[in-house]
């Protein structure tokens, strides 16, 4: 996203809105400016701000005698007075940014659109964690954190070597170069992003080393790490997973049950 510099008038509505506060105030400038490297490319600026289409010139003079005569002349604070906020054309590696960013735009890898992944919480549709496994979902990054694809990798390297399955319809695990071995292509490590999920899925002899590796992990990045985890129910109803993870200081709620709402998976079907 750029701020037109022409049409700015430096009233400030735009800073709030932004999830990650790229956008600020160049004093010597005396207009909005957005930090290119901090900006995920989200578009909450430009899609969440009314715009009104007044002449830069006339805003700015009105505001100056405003100040003159001590008293204020600004804008409601859900306006952009001149339109100036200003989408760019992304080219590569930068485009990933709004892939991950903007909840509007479907992944290329996936065709979803948000993060990408309908998680392993469809389970029941998709089939992806039969019994006895346990599927991890791994989120990176939150609204006023973000994360980079860097960080993500260090996480995704320690997995790899504890021998994990990455989910292959994953925008993440599209991006990666060698799974084995949870590398991400190089040319995106420093792209900024709202956030991203990585999954995968172990036996469930393996879910207290996971939950040990990413807590262990997670403590070196400079971003926000949340952790779920599923399994199937046996045959008769039961599942173990509540166990391993009460035994790992996790105690397990069943607070959310997600159905199939009659649809067969396409293993059930066959």
């Amino acid at each position: 996203m750029k701020i037109d510099q022409y049409k700015c008038v430096a009233c400030g509505n735009c800073i709030p809105v932004c999830p990650v506060g790229a956008i600020y105030i160049d004093p010597v400038a005396g207009r909005a400016q957005v930090n290119q490297d901090e900006c995920v490319e989200c578009h909450t600026c430009y899609r969440g701000m009314s715009k009104e289409h007044l002449w830069p010139p006339m805003v700015r003079a009105v505001r100056r005698v405003a100040r003159a005569f001590r008293f204020r002349f600004d804008p409601e604070p859900d306006i952009c007075p001149t339109d100036a906020l200003t989408p760019q054309e992304l080219a590569w590696p930068r485009i990933v940014r709004r892939a991950f960013s903007d909840p509007l735009v479907p992944h290329e890898s996936t065709g979803l659109h948000g993060r990408g992944t309908a998680e392993v919480k469809t389970n029941d549709v998709t089939g992806r964690v039969k019994e006895g496994e346990a599927g991890f979902v791994i989120e990176f990054g939150r609204p006023g954190v973000g994360a980079r694809f860097r960080e993500i990798q260090e996480m995704t390297k320690a997995l790899a070597a504890l021998g994990v399955e990455f989910e292959k319809k994953n925008p993440v695990t599209s991006l990666m170069t060698d799974p084995a071995k949870g590398l991400v292509r190089e040319d995106i490590l420093n792209e900024k992003i709202l956030s991203a999920i990585v999954e995968v899925k172990v036996g469930l002899e393996q879910v207290p080393e996971i939950l040990k590796t990413v807590r262990r992990v997670s403590r070196g990045l400079e971003t926000v790490v949340a952790v779920g985890v599923s399994t199937r129910c046996d045959a008769d109803g039961s599942e173990r997973l509540s166990a391993v993870l009460a035994a790992e200081g996790y105690p397990a709620y069943r607070g959310k049950t997600n159905l199939g709402l009659g649809r067969m998976s396409v293993e059930a079907a066959r």
